[in-house]
């Protein structure tokens, strides 16, 4: 063979084996990310090919399936009362993707999660069709509708948590909206899509655990436990030094009450009648570092709660001064929390100082209802100790019984509960915010529920009338009923 021959067979050797080389590297190397890619067409058929799996609730699905016309998808989802759960599921669209519950655990509810690879199996020698598995969550039906129907067309949201378990009864947040409407990739879904996303109300934010605010007046009870566990105070009927009018450390800015009796007074009346100037002094005798101590321990400041669906970081600043921490002690300044984050912190009190990881899903089953996976209650953190726990507790009883949270009172019930009103915006002119969080008692003392309540916005109120006790204490009432009346 003369060498220009042998020069053009070495160089189409070379191609077929990189050729090769390439083809077996695509096959065994690269196929699963290949596969998977979201580019990848046949991904997304097979996908929609056969009946999502359902996301339960109280033993009932709240999610179907339904065949589509024209379309290569041969099925979509469908909701019940899909804008009173999405908060729950989030959405499962042909054209825009999934979210929350329906994209974390998609892999169960398609059915193609390895855990179900026996079920597969036995399909192919059965002839049974592909099934997805089911997301078995906590939600309590009542509580849920209690929260959206007494929330009605205010923006706002909810969050309430069994205490003993962590287990969330309920999550609610409003103006809310139907997946169903753009579950498929026709027009009219696009359409439907477009509105949402662009709408103003931001319809699509789960506001109970991607929005944070000022929690106000609620967070005094963070700032009550930090002084206890920190030993500022020992006795919560005790006089405290809080002068008045209070200056804010290194200023010369005076902090205002919006009650008198706040001279002095002691941290369970401070609480009753909500005095910033107690809590603020306590705040800073507590110190900044010691603060943020106690905060984390609630939750404050992590950015990996997940319920499966993460929840937004709650913050309390770490690096402000004394005039901020003060300020901060009372829920403002830079604190910022979700309404599952407020929900944690009453449930922790509320569970004598155990605070429980929350959590919405309660097993993952198989098509014939197996269980394949099943979460167990899991200690979070001890922000504050048994003894000091019930102290707060018995102040929180106060502010219902005596206090500003009088509308969250439940007929043979215990509740405790502390509102707030927080303000936000330049020059504080925006329309404030308006909080209530409690938790209601069994018999024996132990608590199977802790609310959060924020309302952002209620039109028709006139400023002066928004308050926690006045708009967000009704809700988290009927939340509390829901639960309990569930127990008879």
């Amino acid at each position: 063979m003369n060498k220009p021959l042998r020069r053009i067979s070495l160089f189409c050797g070379l191609l077929v084996l990189a050729l090769l080389i390439r083809t077996n590297w695509l096959q065994y190397v690269q196929a699963e990310e290949l596969s998977t890619r979201k580019e990848n067409r046949r991904v997304q058929i097979a996908q929609y090919a056969t009946e999502r799996g359902n996301i339960i609730v109280q033993g009932e699905p709240i999610t179907g399936s339904t065949v589509t016309d024209g379309s290569d998808y041969k099925y979509k989802r469908t909701y019940t009362d899909g804008a009173l759960w999405s908060p729950v599921t989030g959405y499962a669209s042909q054209a825009f993707g999934a979210t929350q519950l329906e994209s974390l655990e998609d892999g169960i509810l398609t059915g193609n999660d390895d855990r179900l690879f026996f079920d597969r199996t036995i399909g192919m020698f059965t002839g049974d069709k592909k099934q997805g598995g089911n997301v078995v969550t906590t939600l309590n039906r009542a509580a849920q509708q209690a929260a959206f129907e007494k929330l009605g067309t205010k923006k706002g949201a909810v969050a309430a948590i069994d205490p003993r378990t962590g287990a969330i009864l309920a999550l609610v947040s409003t103006p809310s909206y139907d997946p169903s409407s753009f579950a498929g990739n026709s027009k009219s879904d696009e359409k439907a899509w477009v509105e949402l996303k662009d709408s103003e109300d931001k319809k699509l934010v789960n506001r109970a655990l991607r929005e944070t605010y000022p929690p106000g007046s609620t967070f005094k009870v963070v700032t009550a436990a930090a002084a206890l566990e920190h030993g500022v105070v020992q006795g919560i009927d005790d006089p405290t030094d809080t002068p008045e009018p209070y200056i804010l450390p290194g200023t010369k800015t005076q902090l205002p009450n919006s009650h008198t009796g706040c001279e002095k007074a002691s941290l369970n009346e401070a609480l009753r009648i909500s005095c910033n100037s107690v809590f603020a002094n306590l705040g800073d005798k507590v110190t900044r570092d010691k603060m943020v101590e106690t905060a984390e321990k609630f939750g404050f400041n992590n950015d990996k709660i997940d319920t499966p669906v993460r929840a937004f970081a709650s913050v309390y600043d770490k690096k402000m001064g004394r005039d901020g921490n003060a300020q901060s002690s009372i829920g403002q300044f830079n604190t910022a929390a979700t309404p599952l984050q407020m929900a944690m912190v009453t449930a922790a009190i509320a569970n004598d100082g155990k605070l429980m990881k929350p959590y919405m899903v309660d097993n993952l089953t198989a098509p014939n209802l197996d269980i394949i996976e099943k979460h167990e209650p899991q200690e979070m953190s001890r922000p504050l100790s048994a003894d000091n726990a019930q102290k707060v507790q018995q102040m929180m009883v106060n502010v219902v019984d005596k206090g500003t949270g009088e509308k969250a009172k439940i007929k043979g019930v215990v509740v405790g509960g502390k509102t707030g009103t927080a303000q936000h915006g330049e020059g504080n002119k925006k329309r404030p915010y308006a909080w209530f969080i409690s938790y209601a008692e069994n018999a024996d003392g132990t608590s199977p529920v802790a609310v959060a309540v924020v309302i952002e916005d209620s039109e028709g109120t006139a400023r002066d009338d928004i308050s926690g006790g006045g708009l967000a204490a009704p809700v988290a009432k009927a939340v509390m009923e829901a639960v309990l009346n569930g127990q008879k």
